[in-house]
């Protein structure tokens, strides 16, 4: 049965800042923020280092950041889908701009997760390319305009935030929608949770940072925070 995956969560990519060791010290942090503050944490790492994760946390959704679409058998160098379920992945990335991918692409590997009950996180460069993406229905999009990954400058204006779930949720509401670009601070997790995104994210944010562990914790706590401010705010 897919993960289910409750909202405001918080997403912890790694790329390939980290490796062996240190990133399983990051995981671990991440984890004990997960159980501390009650919030559903995303670890998005190298298929290499899936196993390794999974086997030493509790409590994190962990999702490869790339399959292929093959099957047992051939297929050397391939990224196995049923390999990283039987690591202990939880879902995939699909189309980040490091590795982008066709529409075509993109729901040949959603045909194939929906097979495993994986999770599918699709990331977007444009409203117009998350539109596009929306009608695959995957579970997450990620609309993030990739001049700013990395950058620190955050998702520019805050309009773009709220344009970009409003045309995500009027094809599929039940999609989730994540703003994760340029995040730096928990304030800015804050904000956007607050402005609507049903998650926050980051990844050169947190790897950067002077000290990644307290970052991640920092993070999540204000994950925590807004869903405690928008629970007061419904009630």
């Amino acid at each position: 049965m897919k993960r289910q995956i409750r909202v405001p969560y918080f997403e912890v990519g790694t790329k390939n800042y980290v490796y062996g060791d240190q990133l399983l010290e990051y995981a671990i942090a991440a984890d004990k923020a997960a159980e501390k503050y009650d919030i559903d944490v995303l670890f998005i790492c190298s298929p290499i280092e899936i196993r390794r994760v999974c086997e030493n946390t509790r409590n994190l959704i962990v999702l490869a950041p790339y399959m292929d679409t093959i099957r047992p058998g051939r297929g050397m160098a391939d990224i196995l889908p049923e390999g990283l379920k039987a690591a202990g992945a939880q879902g995939v990335v699909i189309n980040h701009c490091e590795k982008p991918m066709s529409l075509p692409q993109m729901k040949a590997v959603i045909d194939r997760a929906k097979e495993l009950d994986f999770l599918v996180f699709a990331c977007a460069d444009t409203i117009a390319e998350a539109k596009a993406i929306a009608q695959l229905h995957p579970d997450i999009i990620n609309p993030e305009p990739s001049d700013i990954i990395g950058g620190g400058n955050g998702v520019s204006p805050m309009a773009y935030v709220k344009d970009s779930i409003r045309v995500i949720k009027d094809i599929y509401p039940d999609i989730m929608v994540e703003q994760a670009a340029g995040i730096t601070n928990g304030q800015q997790v804050y904000d956007f949770i607050m402005a609507g995104s049903e998650a926050a994210g980051a990844a050169s944010g947190i790897m950067n940072a002077a000290d990644p562990i307290a970052m991640i914790d920092e993070m999540i706590a204000a994950t925590r925070r807004a869903a405690d401010d928008l629970k007061k705010l419904e009630g």
